[in-house]
């Protein structure tokens, strides 16, 4: 079979991710296979397809047995989070944050909007500034970072943030 040259303009993603639903554990090499190999990929189309891959061994693990029924909405929040942290912030200490801006279109979400951080992620913040101070203490900083990371550590929270209790 001759591979397909594909653009993200083609917009073949939007088949992969309504497949990837459908994947068990017998099915997914297949689909991996085809997604990642049929096809001449771009600097954008591999991403949607690895995108594609991992949905779909996460909907084929959620449809096994040992998923005792499928996982909840719950956790499958902590799923993305745990995969997130994995993939692309494993060395982050202080904490992730993802916006919904739709929420911007119904007025109970005002509170989603307001400039605050938990109190954990404040004190995670400060342990951190001062961990890079004493690690950098030596090092060439920018006397802006060292100073602002001083002022974190000095309680001043930074960007107009405010702590919520």
């Amino acid at each position: 079979m001759d591979k397909i040259a594909i653009t993200e303009e083609m917009h073949v993603e939007k088949e992969w991710f309504e497949q990837a639903k459908k994947q068990t554990f017998e099915t997914l090499p297949d689909f991996m296979n085809h997604v990642m190999n049929d096809y001449i990929h771009d600097y954008g189309t591999v991403c949607h397809a690895v995108s594609a891959c991992a949905l779909a061994a996460a909907w084929a693990a959620n449809d096994s047995k040992g998923a005792r029924g499928g996982i909840t909405g719950f956790q499958a929040a902590f799923v993305m989070w745990d995969f997130i942290k994995q993939w692309d912030y494993s060395s982050n200490k202080c904490g992730l944050k993802i916006v919904d801006y739709d929420d911007m279109l119904y007025p109970q979400y005002d509170h989603k909007f307001d400039k605050t951080i938990s109190s954990n992620t404040w004190e995670a913040l400060q342990e951190t500034a001062k961990e890079l101070l004493s690690e950098n203490e030596n090092s060439i900083v920018h006397p802006d970072v060292r100073e602002h990371w001083k002022s974190i550590v000095n309680g001043l929270v930074p960007f107009g943030y405010t702590v919520k209790k």
